[in-house]
């Protein structure tokens, strides 16, 4: 029997093989021919092509290495479901419906071997209680990380008034101004805030925006991530009768990680007592 792992090793392993060769190959190739070129030992054209040479071997080591670790790790991990999802926020996997995973190289023995562990998507993930969480959690806005963007929207302005008083970078400084301030408003006004922005227990769940509902008039709720890189956005989503809930929880006390540890936790507790 195949010894399972967790889905975060998973995950860290298809970063270790594969998107850690595609970065070196996509920066490392042009980075050797910026050398190369300043040494003189390449014409200036030569960093053009670099950067096409690059891409391309990128793309190639990815459409290949993907489905290695594919197989390798939805065999390793039950909870396919999960693993998928997390996946593709992460960026090692594209959504079905992407023209991407129309380029992955697979082999005769790929092909085979992924058809089977296809019907491990036949089963519903399962997930355990975690008994450390107690029987209520409240959520609120951090006041460390909150009052730490307001001291960087503080330092904007302060930078927006210098160049204002100082030089001749008018624009820079308005927008400096303008944004320091709004944000900063924006932030000092979270860190006053101590309102709880998310209540979940074993009967359910209330937000600052939304009224508390039971878990029976519940579904769907998950934590997702939208945006890329530093533009990475997580929101807690779910939907009940005749409403959906999406709630931004990059500001709160809580990871996102944790959070959705609660929300299964209360769901799983929940369904005992139903039960």
């Amino acid at each position: 029997m195949e010894q399972r792992i967790s889905i975060s090793k998973a995950i860290n392993r298809g970063h270790l093989i594969v998107n850690l060769p595609v970065c070196i190959s996509m920066f490392g190739i042009p980075a050797l021919a910026f050398y190369f070129s300043a040494e003189n030992l390449i014409p200036n054209w030569g960093i053009g092509v670099s950067f096409v040479i690059g891409f391309t071997l990128a793309w190639l080591t990815w459409s290949f290495m993907i489905m290695k670790w594919r197989i390798w790790a939805f065999n390793k991990v039950r909870n396919v479901h999960e693993l998928k999802k997390k996946a593709i926020e992460q960026g090692l996997m594209w959504n079905d419906d992407s023209w991407f995973n129309k380029t992955e190289i697979r082999t005769n023995s790929d092909k085979l071997q992924w058809k089977v562990l296809e019907k491990k998507f036949d089963k519903k993930d399962v997930f355990k209680e975690d008994q450390s969480v107690s029987k209520k959690s409240i959520i609120y806005y951090s006041k460390i990380k909150n009052t730490y963007e307001f001291l960087i929207m503080l330092i904007a302005l302060g930078g927006g008034i210098y160049l204002l008083l100082k030089s001749d970078s008018y624009i820079i400084g308005t927008l400096l101004v303008l944004s320091g301030t709004y944000f900063g408003f924006k932030e000092i006004k979270k860190v006053f805030n101590f309102s709880p922005q998310i209540t979940i227990d074993n009967k359910g769940i209330k937000t600052a925006t939304t009224e508390f509902k039971n878990w029976s008039e519940i579904k769907n709720e998950e934590i997702i991530i939208e945006g890329y890189g530093k533009n990475k956005e997580f929101y807690m989503i779910y939907d009940y009768s005749n409403g959906f809930e999406k709630i931004k929880i990059d500001d709160f006390n809580i990871s996102p990680k944790k959070l959705e540890n609660l929300i299964r936790t209360y769901r799983i507790r929940n369904n005992k007592n139903y039960s």
